[in-house]
């Protein structure tokens, strides 16, 4: 109820600024200004308001994976040995520690969670599954999809 209550605050201005700050973070303020048809004080203050209310929850770098020896990229699902709000909160505060892991999505079907990985290559994941990951809190059975081909990777979000 309250994200909607949330997407109702945001007019048409408070849209455009967040659809040009999500292609290009990088914009002035005074090009976001322009870009959407309002004053740089204007842009400045809903831009803050923004970040302010948690439109905007950060602003970074995307880095080339390959780039920086993290070209290979696996998902895992991890089914636990317990479905019960005590194994969930082990596993999810052990995998807060874990750099390697993008992102943790609890899911619902024959996992528990989704894990994305990013490594170097097939050998380095095989080591931090070997050691780290199956030694996860209550992780009963893992299973890894090495990904082929990235079609579409981290997408702009549709509003």
């Amino acid at each position: 109820m309250e994200e909607s209550f949330m997407a109702e605050k945001l007019d048409a201005v408070d849209r455009r600024i967040l659809q040009h700050l999500q292609r290009d973070g990088r914009m002035t303020n005074a090009d976001v200004a322009a870009a959407v048809h309002v004053s740089p004080a204007t842009c400045h203050r809903r831009t803050q308001r923004l970040f302010g209310d948690g439109y905007i929850r950060s602003v970074r770098a995307e880095i080339a994976p390959a780039k920086v020896d993290r070209g290979t990229l696996v998902i895992v699902g991890v089914v636990l040995d317990r479905s019960t709000p005590e194994s969930f909160g082990d596993f999810e505060n052990a995998i807060r520690k874990l750099p390697f892991v993008l992102d943790c999505h609890l899911v619902a079907g024959d996992f528990d969670f989704f894990l994305k990985i990013r490594v170097s290559d097939i050998a380095d994941f095989n080591e931090l599954h070997g050691r780290q990951l199956i030694a996860l809190p209550g992780v009963r059975q893992t299973r890894t999809f090495f990904v082929m081909k990235e079609v579409i990777d981290n997408a702009l979000l549709d509003f």
